[in-house]
This record gives structure tokens, sequence and C-alpha cells, in this order.
């Protein structure tokens, strides 16, 4: 029999103080095979993909020539398998599949849904580790993909919380184990750990509207500026180099229902035109809401924030759990 969910104020709390386990069909796989695997994705994506080695993981981000976040997503180098597998958001797995095989053209590389169909379960909370470590008898590192059972994977990141893959055959059975050392929530507290832990994630209806410096993912460890040419490059690199950002993300609490993604911010500084938009927000037990939100670091530093409309309701600026570089001109000639 499947473990019960808890309550929504106990799974939060959990979160907060010790470890929760979530099913998390918001995120998906896509695996990429063939011998010219790890140089095509080195080619598309943000991060140094052939600087990886064998069982690690890093962020990235998969962007337009415009240098606008089409996805952003997990990478790992599997130890037996594809060349290297993805996590994503599942809303985004078809189109990026299609994106990247568009553009493989000789190369010897497939873009596919995982085979066998896997699972994704997140564990979070300050206890996240070791109810994973219990449980699954693997030490889940930072950016490392461990092995479990033949063929689950547990990778640590960087915030603490730790992304599971297994067979989905195997999906109810992994939750089960865990809910002997950690509190069964839903996808919603994951979501918030994310939101809290800074990490703004790309859904859908999020494509295309920010460049990865605007939210903060090359704070988190998502993009290189050290490796070669990929869509986008020439505008993320130029943000960098000069060192000018306008907007940045920054975590939310509000005391209204959570906004859709993509829904407006607003600041008196900007009048009646918007100065940013939500990411991601999630509903808490007393009905307010979390969200994360890139906006124009001028209304961040009025104090004075609305989401929906200029008289929205106002949004109180939770904390980064790390520092923003300075936004200050450089003197570099591009």
């Amino acid at each position: 029999m499947p473990p019960t969910m808890t309550t929504p104020a106990a799974a939060f709390a959990a979160a907060r103080d010790s470890a929760v386990a979530a099913h998390l069909p918001g995120t998906t796989f896509l695996d990429v095979a063939g011998a010219d695997a790890i140089a095509f994705l080195h080619g598309q994506l943000s991060n140094d993909v052939a600087g990886l080695a064998p069982g690690a993981a890093e962020w990235a981000t998969y962007n337009s020539p415009k240098g606008r976040m089409l996805a952003t997503m997990l990478v790992w180098r599997p130890a037996s398998g594809p060349a290297c597998r993805l996590a994503l958001a599942a809303d985004l797995a078809e189109p990026i599949r299609k994106r990247l095989s568009m553009f493989v053209l000789r190369s010897k590389v497939t873009v596919a849904a995982g085979a066998p169909a896997l699972s994704a379960i997140g564990v979070g909370g300050p206890a996240a580790a070791g109810a994973v470590r219990a449980a699954l008898g693997v030490d889940p590192t930072p950016m490392r993909a461990v092995g479990f059972d033949g063929d689950g994977t547990a990778i640590g990141l960087p915030d603490g919380r730790v992304l599971v893959a297994v067979p989905a055959d195997r999906a109810a059975s992994t939750v089960a184990a865990l809910a002997k050392h950690a509190t069964v929530a839903d996808e919603s507290v994951w979501r918030w750990l994310a939101i809290r832990a800074g990490v703004a994630q790309i859904t859908l209806a999020t494509q295309e509207r920010h460049v990865p410096q605007t939210a903060n993912w090359e704070v988190v460890g998502g993009v290189s500026f050290t490796k070669g040419c990929y869509p986008g490059q020439e505008i993320v690199a130029r943000s960098q180099h000069l060192g000018i950002l306008k907007e940045r993300a920054h975590p939310f609490h509000v005391a209204a229902p959570p906004p859709a993604p993509a829904t407006p911010v607003f600041s008196s500084a900007f009048g009646e035109q918007a100065c940013g938009s939500v990411v991601d927000a999630v509903a808490l037990p007393d009905g307010s809401a979390d969200l994360i939100a890139v906006v124009q670091l001028a209304a961040v530093e009025s104090g004075d924030v609305h989401v929906g409309a200029p008289d929205g309701p106002a949004l109180e600026r939770l904390p980064l759990p790390y520092a923003l570089p300075a936004s200050a001109p450089k003197s570099v000639k591009l």
C-alpha cells in the first residue's frame, strides 16, 4: 500500500525542519546518446558538458539565439547507458527534444525520452541526505550522480535537495522506502524549496523571457564563461563582461493565492509599466504564497513591489541564500 501524504502544514514543516519526499510529475528526463553526444551537447548548452566527468552533474540552460532561456536543466553523465541524461520540466521535454534533434544533422547523436521510462522523486529539507542514505543506501553529495539498486540514481543538488531517478515501475516502492525516514509530500513542497533556494526553473509558461543571468543562473553554477560557442552565447557573454544587469531573480512572499507563472510585477518606481514577472509560485498552508520573480533591481530596492497590477497584492522580499554580484559597468571593450 503506498504511503499516505501528510497534511500541507505538516509537509511544509518537515521541509523546513527535517525531510520530505515527493513524486515529481513536473520533472522528466531526456537521454542523449551516441558517439558525438558529449560534443553535441557541449555546443548546445550553456555549461561545460565536455568537461563533465563520468558520474558528475551540473546545472545548464538551453537558450535561443537571442540568449533567452528555452529550458533550465540538470545534466549528468551516468555510469552506464546514455552519454548524458537531462532532467527538465515535463512540459518542455518534447519541445526541447524536437529542437535539439533539429541540430543533430550528421552527428552520431540521438535525443529521446528515457528507456525504460523513468520517474523523478525529490527529497528535500535539512535531513534530506540522511533520509536518502538510510532509505537507498547511497550518500548523495552535491553534483554527483550515484547509482543504487542497479538502475536508480540519486543526485545531490547544491542547495541540499536530492533528485532521485528510478524506473517508473519502482517509483512507488522507492517513495515507500523514503517514507520511513521522510514525510511524504506533493511536488509543490519541492518547488517551494527551489524558490527558497533561489533556483528559478523555466517551464513552458516562462520560456524565452529571461537571459540566464537575470534569473541568477550564472550564480547557481549553470553557465560557463570559458567554453566555446553555443546558442545565445554572444549575448550571455556580453551581459557578463559589461557587468550591467537591470533585473535579477528574487524570492518573495505574498498574502494572497499564488500568481501564475509569467504574471507581471509592478512598482511605483515604474508607474503603469511592468517591471518584472513571476517565474514560479507555490501556495502555503495559510492561504498565502511564496514565489520567485525576475524583477528590476530599482523596483526591488524601492521595497514597493506588487503582483498582477500596480495596486495588486504587495510582495515582501525574502532573503536569497547566496550573494548576487554587483551590477556596475566594467571597463571592458567587446
